[in-house]
């Protein structure tokens, strides 16, 4: 979900409550914060040769000990409107960061209204060969871009 798409949730439902729900469908802790917004930037080479960039809005949250904690659409929208100078654009990929066992970055896959509040829908990240045009191609059946002639 871009940024822009985030916001205007949020603008609909003023003063609504937060819920996000992890991808094995379990919820962050109701009294999270949000302790960052980031510009994250990734600029890398595939496994092709090729340079890349990508860009994304994260959104870390973390849990406290201050169980009567709650954040609401109107507040997350201040602090998202703080960050704009820092991010710059409102077409970002928005991710939230979130720790359990280990910190994990999740892409937010979508908001809907529930009568309870706004409900966040996280998904998981996965990894993909960049450059199958190069690579796959020289191994049909390894679902991979690894060997003796491929790119990698």
């Amino acid at each position: 979900m871009l940024l822009k798409h985030l916001l205007q949730f949020l603008q609909s439902c003023p003063d609504s409550g937060l819920h996000i729900m992890l991808p094995d469908r379990s919820f962050v802790p109701a009294h999270f914060h949000v302790t960052e917004v980031a510009l994250v930037r990734k600029d890398f080479v595939d496994c092709g040769g090729t340079r890349r960039s990508t860009a994304s809005c994260t959104l870390q949250i973390w849990v406290a000990d201050d169980l009567d904690h709650r954040l609401n659409s109107s507040k997350l929208l201040k602090i998202l409107e703080l960050a704009q100078p820092v991010l710059g654009t409102d077409e970002l990929a928005v991710e939230l960061e979130y720790e359990t066992s280990v910190t994990a970055v999740y892409p937010l896959s979508a908001v809907e209204q529930t009568p309870s509040g706004l409900l966040f829908s996280l998904a998981l990240k996965h990894t993909a060969c960049l450059a199958p045009e190069l690579c796959l191609p020289q191994l049909p059946d390894s679902g991979g871009c690894c060997g003796p002639t491929g790119c990698c």
